[in-house]
């Protein structure tokens, strides 16, 4: 079942109410987002633990941040692509949909997105490096932004040796035990704890699909693998079900 979908498939799809959609790096790289991995990777030529770790933001805060506005600066350039559109379309067309979210860029939320599980954080926030709970506004002149309380403010993203935010990855994974459908998307496989996410939903019985140009390890679980960048095949692969116009709205809405 790895081309065409089945009527049977179809009708399954069309018939199911709880949708979970797990997206990775790959489908903000069709618009012009780096990715952490490959040539021209934001990793490339720095090592990761200098720029996005505890231990790196302690050693130099002052580079860490002037890193993550440049990031900011290029998050900011770019536009959601059909891809993002099409999941948030998506969302609109199926009864209960969560978006579980590899990605810190917020591309998601700006395509229309709103029932979405930030795992990894999100590049555009900040908060307090003590935990203090005080709102604060960015100083985006100062080397190192401070919050109220005096403390550093760093970005909210979840940097290498931190966890999980619990109640995030809880969701996500209460999620995955009682969907219907896994649509997998423009993700690697390898990231771990998200990478459980779609063996959790196999396991609960859901059906799983696959959008990405190259095969992944998560491959081998999917009921069906459409290859190719989401950007062009989500919004064909959403006619192929018959999702081609944006529902109706109820009648007084």
């Amino acid at each position: 079942m790895r081309g065409n979908p089945s009527d049977e498939m179809r009708d399954r799809i069309r018939g199911a109410r709880r949708w979970l959609v797990l997206t990775g790096a790959g489908i903000s790289a069709e618009s012009g987002v780096p990715t952490f991995r490959g040539a021209g990777g934001l990793w490339e030529g720095s090592r990761p633990e200098e720029l996005a770790s505890p231990e790196g933001f302690r050693a130099d805060p002052a580079r860490v941040w002037r890193w993550y506005r440049w990031r900011r600066e290029l998050i900011r350039g770019v536009e959601p692509n059909e891809g993002h559109r099409a999941i948030a379309r998506l969302e609109r067309c199926v009864p209960e949909l969560c978006l579980a979210t590899q990605n810190v860029d917020g591309l998601h939320e700006r395509a229309g997105s709103r029932n979405l599980l930030e795992l990894h954080g999100n590049l555009l926030r900040s908060h307090c490096l003590e935990g203090c709970s005080a709102e604060t506004t960015e100083d985006p002149e100062a080397a190192v932004p401070l919050c109220r309380c005096g403390a550093p403010l760093r970005p909210s993203v979840v940097w290498f040796g931190e966890t999980l935010d619990e109640q995030v990855l809880r969701e996500a994974f209460a999620r995955c035990e009682r969907c219907d459908v896994c649509l997998i998307v423009g993700t690697s496989g390898v990231v771990y704890p998200a990478a459980a996410l779609p063996g959790i939903a196999r396991q609960a019985g859901a059906l799983l699909i696959e959008v990405n140009p190259e095969e992944t390890p998560l491959t081998g679980l999917c009921d069906r693998s459409i290859r190719g960048p989401a950007a062009q095949q989500l919004p064909a692969w959403m006619r192929e079900c018959g999702w081609e116009e944006e529902p109706t709205p109820p009648a007084g809405v």
